[in-house]
């Protein structure tokens, strides 16, 4: 039985500081990456930057995951008894992606995203928005639900898992 929580993402602080430093050494072009975790589970334990191989313009405003280094991971997260739980990439400021009143590029789902996100169900799709290497940026995340609507995750940024639980469900029983 899995463990996981519709609309609720809880991720380590360090993994967000991770994906947050890919964002920003690959700005402008958008990175991408998988994190993690355990079989049925929804921890996610490790981050793999992976090599955003799109090449649609030289502004990198799409991502596309290498289907080689794909494979690889795939395999090793197999041999390591590991599954996706979030799949990583940023957004950079271009002209589709319009800035919203924080200043930022919005950090939501293109269509395409959408589209990607429909071939991993369950999967969280998190998304970092930032207008330069150095700007702040917006981390959200998003699931589609089982009409295929996309649905925004409440992110728990946490400094472990030890103490952190998402309700009484996953408390361990007392005798």
């Amino acid at each position: 039985m899995t463990s996981k929580l519709f609309g609720v993402l809880v991720i380590r602080a360090d993994l967000v500081e991770q994906m947050v430093a890919h964002a920003r050494r690959d700005h402008p072009r958008e990175a991408c990456g998988q994190l993690l975790g355990p079989e049925e589970s929804d921890r996610p334990e490790r981050y793999v930057p992976m090599t955003n191989a799109d090449d649609s313009d030289a502004q990198g405003s799409d991502y596309r995951f290498d289907s080689k280094e794909q494979l690889r991971v795939h395999r090793e997260a197999m041999e390591r008894d590991e599954e996706p739980v979030v799949v990583f990439h940023s957004h950079t400021r271009v002209p589709r992606r319009p800035l919203t009143d924080t200043g930022l590029p919005e950090a939501y789902p293109s269509v395409k995203d959408i589209e990607y996100m429909g071939l991993q169900p369950g999967v969280h799709f998190a998304i970092v928005a930032l207008t330069g290497p150095d700007a702040e940026p917006d981390l959200r995340s998003f699931l589609l639900d089982d009409a295929g609507e996309v649905v925004e995750d409440e992110i728990q940024v946490v400094e472990n898992y030890m103490f952190s639980h998402t309700g009484a469900g996953d408390v361990p029983d007392r005798d």
